[in-house]
């Protein structure tokens, strides 16, 4: 991300239209409203059986980490449309991150990852205990997976019960229904591109362009355009406003999750809270990977099918060497010119619809502000 791009980001007070910083103006009354949701539906559930507390315990783990950077973009979405702030919108809100903490731990369960912000993965944590005897280990890893899909499947429903029950009327819940279904229809199918893409052993079978698309529908879009149209369907904004939020969207989202394959791997864990080595066991086809493989010599491809997947072992040098190929093969650097391009791209819209008048200055200002965060991370 370039400084100028970077230094829209927003800092000030909040008051009136003026939005202070874009996160933390929603970000602690997203948590409250989570975290009671929570409380009340895992109570609910424990109480069916004492058996059931460590899946209760997950279910809080998962609601209760996040950014918030989806229910931000549809705070501000809602707020674009000329609305003023009100709990229902902050529970509307908030039913973006219940969809995102399923994907987190589907997406965990599906890459087999190990860890997540720093925690074992829902899948490892609701591993039952060994309750006796010798064996049972394959049995006990199997049930642990499955309580995690489990989990991923209420919380999904968690997600729409929290929508309709925002407090919104009807009339307003009804003008975002079609985008909602879409949202989840659209990230289902980039969670399926990848693992379609994802051949253990393919050298070169999937290009920098697919390796895009599923970006664009795996996180893109349900990270950033589709919470700001949300947002602004239920406060009645114009198909003229969701065109800014298409165009400023989809290029932030994907700088969003380019920012993140890079961090996947270059990144301290001890930050990102994730293991580096994820993406690579995985042989995910990341663009940085496409991009790796596109400018590799024939003797670096080699290393490369060496190096990717699980039977690969985690031996020391593994990651180091996957490093120095991306390095040498200016991969690195080009996703980083990717980023950078997208997040020039995003800026330009919102001033350029601050300038037509298709955005107020508060939320303007907002969305630059909301950028920095989606960017400027190192975890």
């Amino acid at each position: 991300m370039t400084a100028a791009v970077a230094g829209r980001a927003v800092a000030g007070p909040v008051g009136g239209d003026a939005p202070g910083d874009a996160l933390s103006v929603i970000k602690a009354r997203v948590d409250r409203a989570l975290e009671e949701f929570a409380r009340e539906e895992t109570a609910l559930l424990e109480a069916v059986d004492p058996e059931l507390k460590p899946v209760g315990e997950q279910l809080r783990a998962a609601v209760s980490r996040g950014k918030r950077l989806r229910a931000a973009f549809c705070y501000w979405g809602w707020r674009a449309a000329g609305r003023d702030d009100g709990d229902g919108i902050v529970r509307a809100a908030a039913a973006m991150e219940l969809v995102h903490a399923a994907a987190v731990v589907h997406d965990d369960l599906i890459d087999r990852s190990a860890v997540r912000h720093g925690r074992p993965t829902a899948h490892l944590a609701l591993v039952p205990p060994r309750t006796g005897g010798a064996g049972g280990g394959a049995g006990r890893a199997a049930a642990g997976r499955s309580l995690a899909l489990l989990a991923g499947d209420l919380l999904i429903s968690w997600s729409g019960r929290l929508f309709l029950e925002c407090g919104l009327p009807s009339a307003y819940l009804g003008r975002a229904r079609g985008l909602w279904a879409t949202l989840a229809r659209e990230l289902v199918a980039g969670e399926c591109l990848e693992v379609l893409r994802t051949v253990p052993g393919a050298d070169g079978e999937v290009g920098a362009d697919s390796s895009l698309q599923i970006v664009r529908y795996k996180t893109a879009k349900y990270t950033v355009e589709h919470p700001l149209q949300i947002g602004a369907l239920l406060g009645g904004g114009s198909p003229a406003l969701l065109e800014v939020f298409s165009a400023y969207g989809v290029p932030l989202g994907e700088a969003f999750q380019l920012r993140d394959d890079l961090l996947g791997v270059f990144g301290a864990p001890d930050r990102t809270g994730k293991a580096n080595l994820d993406d690579i066991a995985g042989a995910r086809p990341t663009v940085l990977l496409a991009l790796m493989r596109q400018a590799a010599t024939e003797a670096e491809r080699g290393e490369l099918r060496a190096l990717l997947g699980r039977e690969a072992g985690a031996g020391p040098g593994r990651l180091e060497r996957f490093r120095e190929i991306a390095e040498r093969t200016g991969a690195r650097a080009g996703v980083e010119s990717l980023i950078a391009a997208r997040a020039e791209a995003a800026a330009s819209v919102v001033d350029a619809a601050l300038r037509a008048g298709r955005l107020p200055p508060c939320a303007a200002e907002a969305l630059h502000g909301l950028a920095g965060h989606c960017l400027a991370r190192a975890g």
